[in-house]
């Protein structure tokens, strides 16, 4: 088990950065696939990113694919989501999701989940 707080969230224009923060409280932070997901009102949540554990390994979606950037330093026991070139389509709650022995693509994968944080992309 292990703990995920995320932050970075905010509003933002189109076509402007972020970069999302999750500090986690494991203490076998490098056993965990860690990954990303977000949440618009009304829609499933659905995955952004993905990284396994000590390789590095990265997934994304083609929806975001070649705009953001998953990344972790397992000394921080952090992990990152850097969102380039940001669409209103982006707009939703983000949540960091962690999952032992697996790299998290989907919502089944995840053992635990991250409260969230907003982010409001605007035109």
């Amino acid at each position: 088990q292990v703990q995920l707080v995320e932050s970075g969230g905010g509003l933002v224009q189109a076509g402007g950065s972020l970069r999302l923060s999750c500090a986690t409280s494991g203490r076998t932070f490098g056993s965990y696939g860690m990954g990303w997901f977000r949440q618009a009102p009304g829609k499933e949540r659905e995955f952004v990113a993905a990284i396994s554990g000590i390789r590095g390994d990265t997934y994304y979606p083609d929806s975001v694919k070649g705009r953001f950037t998953i990344s972790r330093d397992n000394a921080k026991n952090t992990v990152y989501l850097q969102m380039n070139s940001l669409k209103p389509e982006d707009t939703g709650v983000y949540y960091c999701a962690a999952a032992l022995g697996v790299v998290p693509t989907m919502t089944a994968h995840v053992s635990d989940w991250g409260r969230g944080t907003q982010v409001t992309v605007f035109s």
